[in-house]
């Protein structure tokens, strides 16, 4: 046999070998890119069916339930979110997601699982709302351009207040990096700087104001609006608390220094 002949034979022999016995830590990363190509693709589907879907004020949604049998369907829908987001945020809910994920990857994509349902529960929420078919008012003229840009205004806040949360933790990437690189996840400090230098829940007043600026109302976005900006003035409370105990006196002083929702601007008395 030629030197080329063994030369390819060699070759040949290492490829098979590699397919049969992939290098070693192939199968994490290979669960680290699965999960975070799937959190990503499902947050952004959320994300854009959200704002399609609000910006027409929940009446071109593609549920098909009966009336009056929707109403409690959508009722359903617009209360899982914030039922099932809050109990996985808990102590034991956080268990469960290190359990979701068999095998010894789950509490490394615990933060990732995480997202994933969340966006998974905002997608059927703003994809299968059965319309009602009513429309109050439509903006028109001036007054639409104003209030589209009022819209995308308050995504933008709530993008920023995201980054400024830690965006890792947000879009769900921090579980699948983590894993990819054979690290512990190691969460942001407690958020003090952007928007959280003038409310404590940015993040929550954001995601309030994107559902009262949109250009068309009905009384599905109504219901949906008034149902979730309970939630939004609610829910943080639980979040502080697991900041108290997470961050204790750093939190406390903090909480007493900065607004929950509303910013507090100092009166500035000009010299007479």
């Amino acid at each position: 046999m030629s030197n080329h002949e063994d030369s390819h034979t060699e070759r040949l022999t290492r490829l098979v070998s590699g397919a049969l016995h992939p290098p070693r830590g192939f199968g994490r990363i290979l669960v680290a890119l699965t999960f975070g190509a799937m959190v990503h693709a499902i947050f952004a589907a959320a994300v854009l069916a959200m704002i399609s879907a609000m910006f027409f004020g929940m009446s071109r949604n593609f549920g098909t339930v009966p009336w009056p049998f929707a109403a409690l369907t959508n009722a359903a829908l617009v209360l899982q979110f914030p039922v099932v987001h809050s109990l996985l945020l808990t102590g034991r809910g956080s268990r469960l997601l290190s359990y979701l994920v068999p095998g010894k990857y789950g509490a490394t994509l615990a933060t990732t699982t995480y997202a994933i349902i969340a966006s998974i529960q905002l997608l059927v929420l703003f994809v299968f709302w059965t319309p009602s078919g009513i429309i109050w008012w439509r903006a028109e003229g001036a007054a639409f351009y104003a209030i589209v840009c009022a819209y995308a205004a308050a995504w933008l806040l709530l993008i920023k207040a995201s980054f400024d949360a830690g965006a890792e933790v947000q879009s769900g990437a921090l579980g699948w990096m983590s894993l990819l690189q054979n690290i512990k996840p190691r969460f942001p400090g407690m958020p003090t700087t952007g928007l959280f230098r003038f409310i404590r829940q940015p993040i929550y007043v954001a995601f309030a104001l994107t559902l009262w600026t949109v250009p068309v109302w009905t009384p599905d976005q109504l219901a949906l609006a008034a149902t979730l900006t309970v939630y939004c003035l609610a829910a943080p409370k639980l979040k502080e608390r697991r900041f108290k105990k997470r961050y204790g006196s750093r939190f406390l002083a903090y909480q007493r220094k900065v607004p929950y929702a509303v910013p507090a601007f100092p009166n500035r008395r000009k010299n007479v």
